[in-house]
């Protein structure tokens, strides 16, 4: 992997961490961020990725979990937030075979409604045992808090290892996509109705390609899907071998490349990869200590200007000596589950000059018991639009919600942005007719 980062960008980097402080034992957060809600959740380096609903008659959150190193359990926790000061644990799931697993388990975890049901998609992640083909587990969650029930198993003979990533989106088509990351392959597509009506085994509808050599290892880590009003597109943005792209799948059985991300320095491998509201700017992670997150501006691309495009035009880190992992985008900010420095939030409002605005460490230990040098603390990150409630999933300190001063809920129209986020809109009509 090259790791030479251009001495303008790693200097952007570091003049962009937090000016007024970092987090210690006395004060872990800052003053404009209130600690809500905390739940412990039991053994080090068994809590992966979480989601919030964003309705608030359903305030419920639900976080994976799994063995990163030894001994944690592999399943799912549903955290009930009715009182924001008190989250507490009212449904657990637990896999079969508990002892026979090995590491790995839950990792990311996705909602979604139809049919006037609610519904979560936990996804799972083996490299043997028991339960090697499965991919994800569907649940019913819409008695919550009093049950919650299994509807249907991915099974993925075809490529054992199960599913890291998962990203559910509402297609302009009017579809409810689950999107995936399987082993041995790209993303692919399930039409999740088809799934909850028991017709998984024919809900797979198509594969999501890298632009890539045919001589190349071929493959996705995240994805992330968004309509983009101005082309009237819906829009793959994947990260994986050799960079990012950014893919036209309106027609989702014919992915079209729109724009690619190669031979970036520091870059030969793609994490987790959001795009601003507009499509225009996206946030890039890549795995590795000391990396920080880039920013990168699309137009020259999107104006048929060049396919490809491999420098930055800022980038943002907590820490320069350790890594920021997930993000969510609600223009101008990006809240950063930043492992080892906990919750970041940054401000894109002017793009090349990113400035951190909130912080709180939810990890403050050493990292003996971590996967890596730098990974353990935040792992996940949600954002509630209706109110602005921060939720993070801590690898071994558990669950934790907040609130940053100022921050009351968001709708990107109130920025001069389309409102679209992560956060899907059930409720609307399908956007094909906008096309």
């Amino acid at each position: 992997m090259k790791r030479t980062l251009l001495p303008s960008l790693l200097l952007s980097a570091l003049l962009s961490a937090p000016a007024f402080g970092q987090a210690t034992p006395l004060k872990p957060g800052a003053d404009n961020i209130e600690v809500l809600g905390h739940v412990p959740l039991g053994h080090h380096s068994s809590v992966t990725d979480i989601e919030l609903e964003q309705d608030l008659d359903r305030p419920y959150a639900y976080i994976g979990r799994a063995s990163i190193l030894d001994g944690g359990p592999k399943g799912m926790d549903v955290i009930d937030l009715s009182n924001p000061s008190k989250p507490r644990v009212v449904q657990q799931f637990r896999l079969e075979y508990q002892d026979l697993l090995p590491n790995r388990g839950g990792m990311d975890v996705k909602y979604f409604r139809t049919g006037g049901r609610h519904y979560v998609v936990q996804s799972f992640e083996f490299s043997g045992g028991p339960h090697y083909e499965l991919g994800a587990v569907i649940f019913d969650v819409t008695d919550l808090p009093d049950t919650m029930k299994e509807v249907a198993r991915f099974i993925l003979p075809e490529h054992p290892g199960g599913m890291h990533n998962i990203f559910i989106y509402k297609h302009s088509d009017g579809n409810i996509y689950l999107l995936a990351t399987v082993r041995g392959d790209m993303v692919q597509a399930f039409d999740l109705r088809k799934a909850v009506s028991g017709q998984i085994e024919d809900s797979y509808v198509a594969t999501i390609p890298t632009h890539q050599p045919d001589d190349m290892r071929r493959s996705y880590h995240d994805h992330y899907v968004a309509w983009h009003p101005d082309s009237g597109q819906d829009r793959f943005y994947g990260g994986g071998s050799g960079g990012y792209y950014v893919y036209d799948i309106t027609d989702i059985r014919d992915p079209k490349i729109l724009v690619t991300l190669q031979n970036i320095d520091g870059v030969s491998w793609g994490h987790t990869f959001t795009p601003s509201p507009d499509g225009r700017y996206v946030v890039a992670e890549a795995e590795y200590q000391y990396a920080p997150l880039r920013i990168f501006d699309l137009k020259p691309a999107l104006d048929g200007k060049q396919l490809n495009i491999n420098q930055p035009i800022s980038a943002w880190t907590a820490n320069w000596q350790n890594l920021s992992h997930n993000h969510e985008v609600r223009w101008p900010f990006v809240f950063v589950s930043a492992y080892l420095d906990g919750l970041q939030i940054f401000s894109l409002e002017d793009p090349e000059n990113p400035q951190t605005v909130g912080y709180y460490d939810t990890y403050l230990g050493t990292n003996q018991e971590g996967l890596s040098s730098v990974i353990n603390g935040a792992f996940g990150v949600d954002v509630r639009n209706a109110d602005g409630l921060i939720v993070i999933s801590d690898m071994t300190t558990g669950f934790w919600s907040f609130r940053m001063e100022g921050f009351n809920g968001w709708n990107g129209e109130d920025y001069g942005m389309p409102d679209i986020s992560s956060v899907q809109k059930w409720d609307e009509e399908s956007k094909e007719g906008t096309r």
